[in-house]
């Protein structure tokens, strides 16, 4: 018995090995490479032309095509395209990267009957600096959430503050829930009445009720056109002429009226530069446009308005938003005062204004500018210039169609926290 375990034990690793030569015998090797098909084709001949422009022998011609070209194909000088962010993505392209020398460009288009002008693209606009064309780096039409720091003028007289007082109800209709208000008034100097809040908050609503005011009473003026041509050290020697008749008393000067626009402006200004880089910054004016009186200097407060990146628009009201006045002080006749220096502000930022005289254009043009600032075009480019200088660029941005208005900011002051690098925050 012993013998026959040991033989049976010894047959076994045999068999096994011989099953597995059967199986690896099985197994088909890899088809070998095939030679290539000998033709008279060689690389390289199939379009190649002869020197008198005649192809080869034994070569057809290559199939030629007989689509028209896209009227909207890229053209030599449009350079490369700019990033375009995909649909409410645009306030984000500018933040969720690190850009340096970074110039941002908001402007808005309208047709000859002041109509917004929608559909444009980036090969239609072009933007200079100083002069010279810049290459676009980012072009979107997405609405950005505003940060407004609205400017409410109490110096008008009583009937023209009344038809303000009516229509501020009106205003928090042109705001969103993503947009944030802060609120000024102005007399003999600016006041704060509330920091931003939310547009569509009950603490706007209660603010804007409480910035009503009964404005002010019209200075009398106590002489004609003669009351200053018969007077004598401060005595009216003939009575015929004195402002009221027989009478030979001292004239008297009324005071002047104050009226602190260029400060109320530049408080807002301060306020709505702390406002994030994804936040379009407004200055929002519902005044006369008179100044006197202020500490600041208009000059100045314009630079600090563009080196901060703030646009200025209005609701003018009173006597200078009639078409007259309005007409000669935009042209501002020589050796004349400006009885309206928000054109001033509008122009040199960007921004517009609308001149209303009745209550009801009043409530309607809080809307339209709303709507005129939230449908801007944005273009951003990355300067050559050096920013540390802190010199003033000028800026141009044309549009390549006809019969167009363009508005946009006339320049801007660099300021060394552009070229310091943004913090980059994750994509929501």
């Amino acid at each position: 018995m012993a013998g026959a375990l040991v033989c049976m034990m010894v047959a076994q690793p045999a068999q096994q090995t011989a099953a597995q030569d059967t199986a690896q015998q099985a197994i088909p090797d890899a088809p070998r490479p095939q030679g290539l098909p000998t033709s008279g084709t060689r690389p390289g001949m199939g379009t190649t032309t002869n020197t008198n422009g005649d192809t080869p022998a034994g070569q057809d011609k290559a199939p030629g095509t007989s689509l028209p070209q896209s009227p909207t194909a890229p053209k030599a000088d449009d350079g490369p395209p700019p990033e375009i962010p995909d649909a409410s993505q645009g306030p984000k392209a500018f933040t969720l990267r690190v850009q340096t020398n970074f110039v941002e460009v908001p402007f808005t288009v309208k047709d000859k009957k002041g109509r917004l002008v929608p559909g444009l693209t980036w090969r239609d606009v072009r933007i200079y600096e100083n002069g010279l064309r810049q290459q676009m780096s980012i072009f979107t039409v997405d609405p950005f959430p505003l940060s407004v720091a609205l400017v409410i003028d109490q110096s008008l007289t009583y009937d023209n503050m009344t038809k303000v007082n009516n229509s501020l109800g009106a205003l928090q209709g042109a705001f969103t829930p993503y947009d944030e208000v802060a609120v000024f008034t102005y007399n003999n100097g600016p006041r704060l009445r509330t920091d931003f809040t939310a547009g569509q908050s009950a603490r706007l609503n209660f603010v804007l009720d409480q910035s009503k005011s009964s404005g002010r009473e019209p200075l009398q003026v106590l002489g004609g056109p003669l009351a200053a041509t018969t007077n004598i050290n401060g005595q009216n020697f003939d009575p015929n002429t004195a402002p009221i008749r027989n009478h030979q008393g001292i004239e008297l000067n009324p005071p002047k009226e104050i009226h602190t626009l260029n400060d109320a402006i530049l408080a807002a200004a301060i306020a709505t530069s702390k406002a994030g880089p994804d936040r379009r910054r407004v200055v929002y004016v519902i005044s006369d446009g008179k100044e006197y009186g202020s500490t600041a200097k208009t000059k100045d407060v314009i630079k600090y308005l563009q080196t901060n990146k703030i646009s200025v628009y209005a609701t003018l009201v009173g006597d200078s938003s009639l078409p007259v006045v309005g007409f000669l002080d935009r042209i501002h006749l020589p050796l004349t005062m400006r009885d309206n220096i928000l054109a001033t502000y509008t122009d040199a930022t960007g921004g517009q204004f609308d001149a209303e005289f009745r209550q009801k254009g009043i409530e309607t043009s809080f809307g339209k500018i709303a709507e005129e600032v939230r449908n801007q075009y944005t273009i951003g480019y990355y300067t050559h210039q050096p920013f540390i200088d802190g010199k003033y660029r000028t800026l141009e941005v044309r549009v390549l169609r006809p019969d167009l208005q363009v508005i946009a900011k006339k320049g801007y002051y660099p300021t060394p926290g552009d070229a310091r690098p943004r913090s980059v925050r994750p994509a929501q």
